[in-house]
């Protein structure tokens, strides 16, 4: 049976036709997480710093509200925009996540903002 995850720690959908995550059974589905403030929606700083730690702070919010935790994440997928490096990326990245770290797949986008970042985990 499909769980809907709705969190105010994060970025409500809106009016936009997705949910924040979908827990079945112990997986959970986040969709991806930009930087947008959880108050307002809008997107917060313009360093990819500010950015990825909101769109990770957004994430960790949705994981906590389905019950599970950054160290169940087994599947991460990151877009990087216009302005963001990979190498200071990934010195974020560790600050929310730990070896063994979770599988992970890395593009680019155009997207107006500089992180969006999704996940699937397994809550054990």
């Amino acid at each position: 049976m499909k769980e809907v995850i709705i969190t105010s720690g994060a970025q409500k959908p809106g009016d936009m036709p997705y949910s924040q995550a979908i827990k079945v059974g112990d997986i959970v589905y986040v969709a991806g997480q930009g930087p947008f403030e959880p108050e307002t929606g809008m997107s917060v700083g313009l360093t990819l710093e500010m950015q990825a730690r909101r769109a990770l702070d957004n994430l960790k919010a949705i994981l906590e509200a389905s019950g599970a935790k950054l160290s169940d994440v087994v599947k991460v997928t990151v877009f990087l925009g216009e302005g963001a490096e990979f190498d200071p990326f990934n010195e974020i990245y560790k600050e929310y996540f730990s070896y063994p770290y979770p599988a992970r797949t890395i593009a680019p986008a155009n997207m107006g903002f500089m992180v969006q970042i999704d996940a699937i985990a397994h809550i054990s």
